[in-house]
Parts: structure tokens; sequence; C-alpha cells
């Protein structure tokens, strides 16, 4: 079963370390023991975590000599950014269409509070003429 590049990349970032590796690449490439550095874990570890983020699109690794440099690939992030942005749209839009709503209430409300002190003063100064 083949699973979507936008899975795997949610995936990937359901992980905080994951996302705690990306945050450190995204500013400037790393290798796998700087990227271990802060936490507490055996380089195998790391090393799974970056196998699901390669997997994924997110990091690529190239090799220098004996250096092997991690290196942030955003363009999977682009397809969540834009993923995300359809649905912070749909409910931007239900959030407009509430707050339309609401201030109609309000309005309404106090058109009806309104009329219900001027029933109240009418009724308060009939009862004292009645008197």
């Amino acid at each position: 079963m083949q699973t979507d590049h936008l899975s795997m990349t949610f995936a990937a970032l359901a992980d905080p370390t994951r996302r705690a590796i990306l945050a450190r690449l995204s500013t400037g490439e790393a290798s796998v023991s700087e990227l271990a550095q802060p936490f507490e874990m055996s380089m195998p570890a790391i090393s799974k975590h970056l196998k699901v983020l390669q997997r994924a699109g997110l990091v690529t690794q190239s090799r220098e000599a004996q250096w092997r440099p991690c290196k942030l690939a955003p363009e999977p992030l682009k397809d969540v950014a834009d993923w995300i942005e359809e649905y912070r749209r749909l409910w931007e839009e239900r959030l407009d269409r509430l707050d339309v709503y609401l201030r109609e209430l309000q309005s309404q409300a106090k058109k009806s509070g309104r009329k219900k002190k001027a029933t109240d003063v009418e009724n308060g100064r009939s009862r004292s003429t009645h008197r």
C-alpha cells in the first residue's frame, strides 16, 4: 500500500524530536552528531528519526568526505501549508458568518431591550396615574 506524500509529511511532523530536528536544520546544514547533541537518545535513534524525515522528503543528506551533512528540504512543508490554507479559509469564512450572526443577535437584543424599557416606563406611568 503506497502512502501519499502529504500523509508521510504529517507522519514525520507528528513527532516532537523530528520537529526539533527540522527547526535546527532551518538554520543551516548539520551533521548527524550535531543534530543528536540536544537529545538524550542514541545515535541509532536519531538516525531512525532522520530516515523518517528523509522518506517524507523533508531532509536530504549528502556526502562530503567523512562528513554527511543533513539539509532541510522545505518543499513538502509547502504542500502541508497549502492543504492547511484551504481549511483556514473555510474556518475563516465560517467565523465571519458567525460574527455577522452574533452582531445581528446583539442588534435585535438592543432593539428588544429598548422596546421593553419603553413598555416598562409606560406601564409604570399608567400604574401611578391609576392609583
